[in-house]
């Protein structure tokens, strides 16, 4: 369907191609078995196939098809939750790792684009959290704090440095933090599949996984197709579009649908009144929102929210008279293309490491923050099956799943949410 707000939007118009594929027919055997082939599972694949073990990655749908394809593309460091609350919810040898890893993880993926020469409209000119009010003010505040005490780059801004950065006075001040950026989500997972692939890894899509069964001392994953992978590693890779197996790591999230649009190319005056240094920015509010530029210069612009039914209308309806109200050079621009997905969100905020049978291993409940640490979380999970690191030197300790509580109501009630507050039009 043209324009599907399911599909992938911009980014799949803009991406370079995806490397050539196949479903999984047959069978073989290989050291790790990775499922999904998102951010976290590419990069576990990579890294594997460059130190030379045998992987293969079974995807079911296409590369990047999930929020790895669909997100607006910001290169965060750290998490939602406040730098001195890990330590204070993980412990503080946990916490303190999971700090320093996410904290750097910015670096991690533009240092992969730079490597491969992944063609992925990288921009390091950091990132913009900005404030509505003297609530969202006051937060950043002390998220600035916090991260300048452990010498992170980050500079709060006053309200007049936000508008002349941002190109609008709704806000009351902003955090700029420099390890951060904006990549073309879509092109950067394709480039790392590309890359996996040419390091020796086989990437097969179109291949759900159906059956997992231990045979022999190996993992037997049998793929709705009759393919089956033996391998005596296995990593999930799925987050919040989870996998017919072990589906207790699903039901501990919650989904949080999120949507994007995006406008036509604009003129170079518009581009240089907004955004003129081109971060990517996103604010305070619950039901918050993001925008940034693509290299052609199309603004895309984000909320929470699903393109379907009755909320499609009214989320592109606010994104219209939100869009002029903070720029109103642009009253009157449509969007020229929609497309909407979901994040994986956890009771505390926080991702979970799981280890759901002998041998399994994965990330998951990233919280809208799948670029960077699923990044860093694909290559330490690399290591860990390779035997570089063990379960008790992860920046995370190994917890069993726990189901959300409420979460089908949970999930109803922020997508109502949205539509309420989006139909009311009160913000901005």
């Amino acid at each position: 369907m043209r324009n599907d707000p399911r599909s992938h939007g911009l980014w799949k118009r803009s991406a370079p191609p995806a490397p050539p594929t196949v479903a999984l027919t047959d069978e073989l055997t290989v050291d790790v078995a990775v499922i999904g082939a998102g951010f976290t599972g590419l990069s576990a694949a990579l890294h594997l196939a460059e130190a030379g073990r045998g992987v293969a990655v079974l995807e079911a749908e296409e590369i990047g098809f999930g929020g790895s394809g669909r997100n607006v593309g910001l290169v965060n460091a750290g998490m939602w939750v406040m730098p001195d609350d890990l330590p204070a919810a993980l412990g503080e040898t946990h916490g303190e790792r999971l700090l320093a890893m996410l904290g750097d993880a910015p670096r991690a993926v533009f240092e992969l684009v730079e490597k491969h020469a992944i063609p992925c409209e990288i921009e390091r000119q950091g990132t913009l959290h900005c404030a509505v009010g003297e609530k969202g003010l006051r937060e950043l505040t002390e998220r600035a704090r916090q991260w300048q005490a452990r010498g992170a780059p980050v500079e709060l801004l006053d309200a007049a440095e936000t508008a002349r950065k941002v190109g609008t006075s709704a806000y009351a001040g902003a955090l700029l933090d420099r390890r951060a950026g904006t990549i073309q989500p879509l092109a950067y997972a394709r480039g790392l599949a590309k890359a996996a692939i040419a390091a020796g890894a086989r990437i097969f899509t179109a291949s759900p996984v159906a059956v997992a069964r231990q045979e022999n001392g190996l993992w037997r994953l049998e793929t709705e197709g009759g393919g089956a992978v033996k391998a005596r590693h296995v990593v999930l890779a799925t987050d919040a579009y989870a996998s017919r197996i072990w589906t207790e790591i699903r039901r501990e999230q919650v989904h949080l649908p999120y949507f994007n649009m995006a406008t036509p190319p604009l003129g170079d005056n518009l581009r240089r009144s907004i955004l003129p240094e081109r971060q990517g920015v996103w604010d305070t509010e619950e039901i918050l929102s993001s925008f940034r530029f693509d290299q052609a210069g199309r603004l895309v612009f984000g909320s929470v929210g699903a393109l379907r039914g009755s909320g499609r209308p009214i989320h592109r309806n606010w994104g219209r008279r939100a869009l002029a109200r903070l720029f109103p050079q642009l009253a009157g621009i449509r969007f020229e293309m929609e497309w909407y997905g979901k994040i994986g969100m956890t009771e505390n905020s926080l991702p979970r490491f799981h280890q759901p049978a002998r041998n399994v291993y994965g990330f998951s409940g990233y919280n809208g923050r799948g670029i960077a640490p699923g990044t860093v979380f694909g290559q330490t999970l690399a290591r860990l099956v390779q035997g570089e690191l063990a379960v008790e030197d992860l920046p995370l300790p190994a917890t069993a799943a726990v189901p959300a509580r409420y979460r089908v109501a949970r999930e109803a009630y922020y997508e109502i949410g949205a539509q309420l507050a989006h139909a009311a039009g009160a913000r901005f």
